[in-house]
């Protein structure tokens, strides 16, 4: 772990979250792809056993970024990283269509990355 803390502060940020956010995205939309035929309850069960990777990975990421980071630049980042990793995740894996909706949502995220950015 000695190699992950001579990081920049925004390199260990982000890189944590964008693995949190892989947990996070299969461990929400994978059983649609996976157990389908399974109960619900089975399908929660799988996809909390994934989430405590998320948060294993998450929470020493927002501590790490709260260094240099307010909560609302956490939170936005957060969102986009969200984004970034969902949208290949659902034409590459879940095969679904990919839509121009994807690069308008990513221009709304934009817009909130600046302000939450800006210097006031």
């Amino acid at each position: 772990m000695n190699w992950l803390q001579q990081l920049p502060v925004p390199v260990q940020t982000i890189g944590l979250l964008i693995a949190s956010n892989v947990f996070m995205t299969l461990a929400w939309y994978g059983h649609l792809k996976h157990q389908a035929n399974s109960t619900w309850y089975a399908a929660a069960l799988a996809s909390w056993g994934i989430a405590l990777f998320e948060y294993l990975l998450q929470v020493p990421a927002n501590r790490i970024g709260h260094a240099q980071f307010s909560v609302a630049q956490l939170k936005i980042m957060q969102e986009v990283i969200t984004l970034s990793v969902f949208a290949p995740f659902a034409v590459f894996y879940m095969n679904e269509p990919l839509k121009l909706d994807y690069l308008w949502a990513a221009l709304c995220m934009v817009g909130a990355v600046y302000f939450m950015f800006r210097a006031a």
